[in-house]
């Protein structure tokens, strides 16, 4: 934590001055000194993550360090061994998953029903073995830095974050001089290049086979730049295993490959000024196809199914319009149609499917009493699981919990409000009973799911992903807000308002561009004097 020893001390201080309650009912207030050595040090962590959490705004202290190391690979070439493997595998199943295309193309042709399946399923049996060796190969580093692993190696999983992250970053400034990168990810750069720029050149050859070999002008330069800045110029291969002789020579197995071009590329905007999210995009094919979809909430299980299936929808929505008024204005008509389910209570749907749209499912790693005086939503699922199922129900771990937000009690968090799904398929009376008794309402008497939802919180949700998705991103791109119901975060709305705002006096940097100073004068201008 960032808190000094001092101030650790002046919290002790003040805790030996408060008395806490004692364990009896009524009993006598205990004081610090009179706590279990549990009690005590868990308030002292409570207290001073407060604490921290007020004066510093954070709880933890990040600390990055650089450190150099080298890693023998004439003692243990397992690591380069093993992933070349992979890599030269992978190579394979790409050149099988090009000759399946190859062939699914030339079974169209010849309009034959059985080869067409077949190659089709050839070309999908490829794609996928490529792709698990590529998921594999970028987790492998991952998987060494795991204290459990069998070939564990915190060493040569930093020499090939850092080696990694400096290629990338050496490529995005390649691109940015022609370019602009929109997304960096741990194995590759996502960026948009002008349409004049030289894409692929054809060189042609003498071979009857192979009469031409097609060229990527990005893939080459960016290539040229990984074999001049990172080959190990010595290193060393194991010629002789009885005397132990090896050969020294260059060796450089780190290749990018161009993947594209893509239609549209859809990133998100944080709700938070000056922030920004990472690892969420969605990546389309020229024929509209989704090609890529990374971190949002429809790929996660659990999470809320009305946000998976807007954000299912919505997607598509921007690769409609010739224009970004036009795009912005299919995209709103999704995020209206999804809050009109909300604000009309859902009244065109029925109870099933409303209760499929707002339910949410969690599962428990643990068991109930292992988390202790934590609290979630899940956590009270399981509880209340525990009341009117019993106790053997919810006493192992992997409880799936599913649960709604419901209103009331009124004014407490979320986590106080999940109520289980399951107790709208119980009898009437055990409904009744638990539900007055949860929503700490005696006088409730409409047991209906749509009087029970806090439709507030399923809005305040879905407009949160409407603003990350579309209202955002609008207003970035100097488009009027296309879903007026969902408002502007205070700071964007500020930020606009300081823009449009024509009595406020411009910076003159926003009129001129800073040249860089000439070293000589011209020639007319020192004749002159």
């Amino acid at each position: 934590m960032p808190a000094s020893l001092s101030e650790l001390q002046r919290i002790r201080a003040q805790l030996e001055t408060e008395r806490f309650p004692s364990v009896i009912p009524g009993g006598r207030p205990r004081a610090l000194h009179e706590l279990d050595a549990e009690e005590r040090a868990a308030l002292e962590k409570k207290r001073l993550s407060e604490y921290c959490r007020t004066a510093y705004k954070k709880t933890k202290v990040t600390r990055i360090e650089e450190r150099c190391t080298t890693v023998c690979q004439r003692e243990n070439s397992f690591y380069v061994d093993t992933v070349r493997a992979f890599r030269d595998r992978r190579y394979e199943y790409k050149g099988l998953n090009k000759l399946a295309k190859k062939q699914v193309s030339q079974a169209i042709a010849s309009g034959d029903i059985a080869e067409i399946k077949s190659a089709k399923n050839r070309e999908v049996l490829y794609d996928s073995l490529q792709l698990a060796h590529k998921c594999i190969l970028n987790s492998f580093y991952g998987y060494v830095m795991r204290r459990g692993a069998r070939w564990y190696s915190m060493e040569m999983a930093g020499i090939v974050c850092h080696t990694g992250a400096n290629i990338i970053r050496n490529a995005r400034e390649i691109i940015e001089q022609v370019g602009r990168p929109l997304e960096l990810d741990t194995d590759g750069i996502w960026c948009v290049m002008p349409a004049s720029f030289p894409e692929n050149f054809e060189v042609k050859t003498t071979n009857p086979k192979k009469p031409k070999i097609v060229v990527s002008y990005t893939n080459a330069v960016l290539n040229l730049m990984v074999r001049q800045n990172y080959t190990n110029e010595q290193y060393q291969t194991l010629t002789d295993p009885e005397n132990l002789k090896y050969e020294t020579n260059s060796e450089n197995s780190i290749f990018f490959e161009v993947d594209g071009p893509y239609r549209a590329m859809v990133l998100p905007a944080s709700k938070e000024e000056g922030k920004r999210l990472k690892k969420r995009y969605a990546v389309f094919n020229e024929d509209g196809t989704l090609a890529e979809l990374k971190g949002f909430e429809v790929k996660r299980r659990g999470e809320l199914r009305l946000i998976k299936v807007f954000q299912s929808a919505v997607f598509e929505a921007f690769l409609k319009g010739d224009s970004l008024e036009e795009c912005y204005a299919s995209v709103a008509k999704v995020a209206d149609y999804w809050l009109d389910v909300l604000y009309t209570k859902a009244s065109n749907l029925s109870d099933t499917e409303l209760m499929d749209l707002v339910s949410e499912n969690r599962s428990m790693s643990k068991k109930l009493e292992e988390y202790g005086s934590q609290k979630s939503t899940s956590i009270s699922t399981a509880k209340r699981l525990a009341e009117f199922l019993g106790d053997q129900m919810v006493k192992d771990a992997g409880l799936a919990c599913k649960f709604i937000v419901s209103r009331q009690p009124e004014g407490s968090p979320v986590t106080e409000r999940a109520v289980p799904v399951a107790i709208f398929q119980a009898e009437e009376s055990i409904k009744r009973h638990y539900l007055c008794r949860w929503l700490k309402d005696s006088t409730l008497e409409d047991f209906d799911i749509r009087s029970v939802l806090d439709w507030g919180y399923y809005i305040e949700r879905l407009g949160g992903s409407i603003q990350k998705i579309v209202t955002i991103p609008a207003a970035m791109q100097g488009v009027a807000n296309p879903v007026p119901r969902i408002r502007h975060p205070d700071w964007l709305h500020r930020k606009l308002a300081e823009k449009g705002d024509s009595r406020k006096q411009r910076k003159i940097d926003s009129m001129f561009q800073k040249l860089p100073r000439a070293s000589t004068m011209p020639s007319e201008v020192s004749s002159m004097y």
